[in-house]
């Protein structure tokens, strides 16, 4: 059974659906190795401007399969390489929209961190609960969090494991959007239907400079966006885009 879905709503876009519903699509070692294989081909398909993950319109993640780790011993653990694998989401240089219904506990909540914007159902629910059965967030929860909501929220969610809702989570600056659970899944294909009609090299840049500035000094971020920024002039698009200005027209992006 495929445990993950490829579609595509529209040209230009790619939507990757868990599909685990018996265990509320837990990922287990084979999910994350089918995502790390979608979002490397998709980040390398000059097609694809846009790709949206979710779970669909009850569940987005909740959690890891604990079935496929609890008897693990830390040589087990160390050989998954699991980090590999988030790597290959992390390091997709297209940009990708979460669209969260449910549950996003522990890895759930880990995977939608790594996309770059998360549009949140009012009753949705994340949380890292992993304190619970004795450990703790292993793919990035303690550092993604504290990026996102500060030290003090994600404190009290890590050594609590206790959720959010997804008003919560918009409030405090783990969600791009908060929508009526219902539209969800709407509002996440609107957005990547806008985000697709962009120029996909200003957009790839984009993404890259400001991922890669998070950590670096402001002199050094600024350094890296002046590049990016003159780059940007070399493109056909850039001259299709404000000849398009100019005459008042829609433009049209080739990405090159």
């Amino acid at each position: 059974m495929n445990d993950l879905i490829l579609s595509h709503p529209e040209p230009g876009i790619a939507c990757l659906r868990i599909h685990r519903p018996d265990v509320r699509n837990a990922l287990n070692q084979s999910v994350r190795m089918q995502l790390a294989e979608h979002f490397t081909a998709l980040g390398q398909d000059p097609e694809i401007r846009c790709i949206v993950l979710t779970g669909g319109d009850q569940v987005f993640a909740a959690g890891a399969d604990l079935r496929d780790i609890a008897e693990a011993t830390p040589i087990d653990m160390h050989l998954r390489q699991v980090q590999r694998l988030w790597q290959a989401i992390a390091g997709c240089p297209k940009p990708v929209i979460a669209a969260v219904n449910g549950y996003a506990w522990g890895g759930g909540c880990e995977l939608a961190m790594h996309a770059d914007i998360i549009v949140a159902g009012e009753n949705a629910s994340f949380a890292q609960p992993e304190i619970k059965v004795g450990i703790m967030p292993g793919a990035g929860g303690t550092q993604r969090l504290t990026r996102a909501i500060g030290k003090f929220q994600a404190m009290k969610m890590l050594l609590t494991g206790a959720p959010i809702s997804g008003r919560e989570a918009f409030a405090c600056g783990l969600a791009s959007e908060v929508v009526e659970d219902a539209k969800v899944q709407e509002r996440a294909l609107e957005l990547a239907r806008t985000i697709a009609a962009m120029p996909p090299l200003a957009a790839s840049q984009i993404k890259e400079v400001l991922l890669a500035g998070q950590d670096a000094s402001l002199e050094a971020a600024l350094m890296l966006e002046r590049k990016a920024f003159h780059l940007l002039f070399a493109s056909q698009d850039q001259k299709e885009g404000m000849r398009a200005f100019f005459e008042k027209r829609k433009p049209s992006y080739t990405g090159q």
